[in-house]
């Protein structure tokens, strides 16, 4: 009776135009989790019986199971019922196998800054089919965090993701689902810090621990001024610039050379805030910012700023993370509050 059934080869799957089709998914949960399918119909063994008749009959249905023999049964059941069901010989294993062994499309951005990376990732995956592989070289630190957020947001599947030599590695496969389908959802909280204010400062770091201890997911995204709270105080040897030396040199280093927005005073405004938080019992800045590390506090820095500024990695302190512009989307995708600050 197998016989009589349609069947398609791995290869010939992986090749075809995935459009105008329904897949369906024949694997436990837990299977899907570590290998998943994007916009697959999961109908697991367990619930054959119960959500067998969900699988809509308005498109071809290409059947895959783990490796091609539960899935026979399957279109066998569902030729019977009317549909147009194919199965995929050697099911998920050989569709995988398949797309491991392809030569994915390369993208050379090393040497792009944000967002040139994630820009050219997304022009050359809406030419591909679904399924499809890139393979991106960069050289951006910002673009590890970039290329994750960005595949976690769209939809598309980001099959590793490593660096080797200084260039940043990612294998991107082409998902069905078009980018921004992805549900915005969650409690988190984002802060964007422009200002490197000493006042401005303390009230987002504030913000900031007040929502990590409600458990909140945080983010601060610094950029521009903001960058300055990041420095190390001490002076870090790194090689610059004539008009990056000029840059460092007009810059405030580190959280202790923090001005005020209002009535600074040369300096003895923020010295005179300082001294006020202290007879308060206010926790100082310094000691917020170690707070707000210690509770998962996401804090990442603008890279694209950091070039145009002459602020080098190595100058900033430890636990910040480096960005760009799908890192904050990504962020604010999953807030129900952004704040500039």
């Amino acid at each position: 009776m197998m016989d009589d059934i349609k069947r398609i080869s791995a290869e010939e799957f992986a090749a075809m135009d995935k459009k105008n089709i329904t897949v369906l998914d024949l694997r436990e949960p837990d299977q899907v989790i570590v290998a998943p399918y994007p916009d697959a119909v999961n109908v697991p063994l367990s619930r054959i019986g119960q959500d067998l008749d969900n699988v809509p009959k308005d498109r071809p249905v290409y059947a895959l199971c783990d490796v091609g023999t539960l899935s026979e049964q399957i279109v066998e059941v569902l030729q019977d019922r009317g549909y147009d069901a194919t199965n995929v010989d050697g099911g998920f294993k050989a569709y995988f196998a398949v797309l491991r062994n392809s030569e994915p499309v390369h993208i050379d951005a090393k040497g792009l800054k944000c967002p040139g990376p994630i820009v050219k990732v997304g022009d050359t995956l809406r030419g591909l089919k679904n399924g499809e592989r890139v393979f991106v070289e960069a050289t951006e630190d910002a673009f590890k965090s970039d290329i994750a957020v960005w595949c976690d947001r769209t939809g598309n599947r980001l099959v590793s993701l490593d660096v080797k030599d200084g260039v940043i590695e990612a294998l991107v496969e082409k998902a069905e689902q078009p980018a921004g389908a992805r549900p915005s959802s969650g409690n988190g909280k984002t802060f964007v810090v422009f200002s490197g204010d000493l006042d401005k400062t303390i009230a987002a770091f504030i913000m900031a621990n007040g929502a990590a201890a409600m458990g909140r997911k945080v983010t601060m995204f610094f950029t521009f001024w903001g960058l300055n709270i990041l420095r190390r105080t001490e002076k870090v040897s790194v090689s610059k610039s004539f008009i990056e030396k000029a840059f460092g040199f007009m810059m405030p280093r580190g959280t202790k050379k923090l001005g005020l927005s209002r009535m600074n005073m040369c300096g003895a405004g923020a010295k005179m805030i300082r001294g006020i938080m202290k007879q308060k019992g206010v926790n100082s800045l310094e000691e917020l910012i170690d707070g707000a590390r210690s509770h998962g506090v996401r804090l990442v820095a603008c890279q694209m700023s950091m070039d145009i500024m002459g602020i080098h990695k190595e100058e900033l302190i430890d636990g910040v993370e480096l960005g760009g512009v799908s890192t904050f989307l990504g962020s604010g995708e999953e807030s129900d509050m952004s704040l500039f600050i």
